[in-house]
């Protein structure tokens, strides 16, 4: 399930709502962002536990080739999870790489999801 939110700065953003809505390959993410900005959304907040575990084995490449759509669309993505706890060095690098260039960001909550997206320019 999809819910739609109207930002102060202008901006729509989805977010996925449904824990059955699962992210399998990149296509899944591209039927979801094109959906988004069908109804004008800017950005998408998605759950850690919308997306396959296979996003979070850097060595499948899923992770890569689902947030290269992003910066391919120019949308911004925010997920939401826990991420502080992570054992993977490579993970950890990728996850504040992805933090520090702005089009995706790994966050804790709904409310940091909400201020990234609102802060993009």
């Amino acid at each position: 399930m999809i819910r739609y939110l109207d930002l102060t700065n202008g901006y729509r953003i989805a977010e996925i709502t449904s824990d059955s809505e699962m992210i399998n390959t990149p296509e899944d993410m591209l039927d979801i962002m094109a959906n988004a900005g069908y109804n004008g959304c800017n950005g998408l907040i998605i759950y850690e536990n919308n997306l396959n575990s296979d996003f979070f084995d850097l060595k499948t490449g899923l992770a890569g080739e689902i947030l290269q759509k992003f910066s391919n669309y120019r949308m911004q993505l925010a997920i939401v999870g826990d991420f502080l706890n992570i054992k993977s060095r490579s993970l950890r690098d990728f996850i504040r790489e992805s933090n520090n260039t702005g089009r995706v960001c790994f966050v804790e909550s709904l409310d940091e999801a909400i201020q990234f997206l609102s802060t993009y320019k």
